[in-house]
């Protein structure tokens, strides 16, 4: 990325607690790449931490549902708990091939996350595209004051730029503060937790941090509880130095644990336990 003097982001890195973050995530991350199960079979990995991500990013939305359970159904339809682990599952398969969009066009990536996620479920003419003033929201998770459609559009339209133009900041800053952005905002009409931890995926992976999508954040995000989430949020919406920070520093260990979750499956498979 570019080293724009006036990148906003960098800034953010010298936040407390924020720099051993960033090193602790890089470290957890090698150790991940550098396991003897990566050279040989690291298409599985990605496969199991999808479907794990998956799983953790619906937990959070509401769908609490076992692994197995998850790997098993194959009919998502129906109750809400099976439409939004179904939501879940699309993200993550449709994130990966919204990569090489991201960089370029942000918002187009954004909208068809939602088009992917809410498809069918909402009415057509909100699917893929901002809220617009006077229409509700419906994230039960983040009840936090929800931004006038003005003011989320001009600051989805800042994310959008400092996206494009690129920034010097690590990738775990700049994959949470697109995360905490889009759940602050929730711009559209349903879907914003989905969606969000569906960008922070993208960042991750796109950034070359996690090139493989190995180490699923939202499996962390969810190991660490709807409770803890979404503390941390308030902090990075209440803009303070300190609040901002923490909200770095749970997305960092949120990462972390991810990391934990596949190191177990390389593990399992040099066993041949899965």
């Amino acid at each position: 990325m570019s080293t724009n003097a006036a990148d906003p982001l960098v800034a953010l890195g010298s936040l407390p607690g924020v720099a051993d973050a960033v090193d602790s995530v890089r470290k957890a991350v090698d150790r991940v790449y550098g396991h003897r199960v990566m050279r040989r079979r690291s298409s599985e990995v990605t496969s199991e931490a999808g479907l794990r991500g998956a799983r953790g990013s619906a937990a959070l939305a509401g769908a609490d549902w076992a692994l197995e359970e998850v790997r098993r159904r194959t009919d998502f339809g129906g109750e809400e708990e099976a439409r939004t682990v179904g939501a879940a599952l699309r993200l993550t398969a449709e994130a990966g091939q919204l990569l090489s969009i991201w960089r370029q066009s942000p918002l187009r990536v954004l909208a068809r996350l939602h088009l992917v996620a809410a498809g069918g479920v909402v009415p057509d003419e909100s699917v893929g595209r901002p809220r617009l003033a006077g229409e509700s929201v419906d994230e039960p998770l983040v009840g936090l004051p929800l931004p006038a459609a003005d003011e989320m559009a001009g600051r989805l339209d800042g994310l959008a730029r400092l996206i494009v133009e690129g920034s010097s900041a690590p990738a775990l800053v700049l994959s949470a503060v697109v995360h905490g952005e889009l759940l602050a905002l929730r711009p559209f009409r349903s879907h914003n937790g989905l969606v969000a931890r569906a960008a922070e995926r993208i960042v991750l992976v796109g950034s070359g941090l996690d090139p493989k999508s190995i180490c699923p954040a939202e499996v962390g995000h969810a190991e660490l509880g709807r409770e803890a989430y979404v503390t941390a949020l308030e902090g990075y919406v209440s803009g303070t130095a300190e609040g901002v920070a923490s909200w770095i520093v749970h997305c960092g260990r949120a990462v972390e644990l991810g990391v934990r979750e596949s190191t177990a499956v390389c593990e399992a498979l040099q066993r041949g336990a899965a």
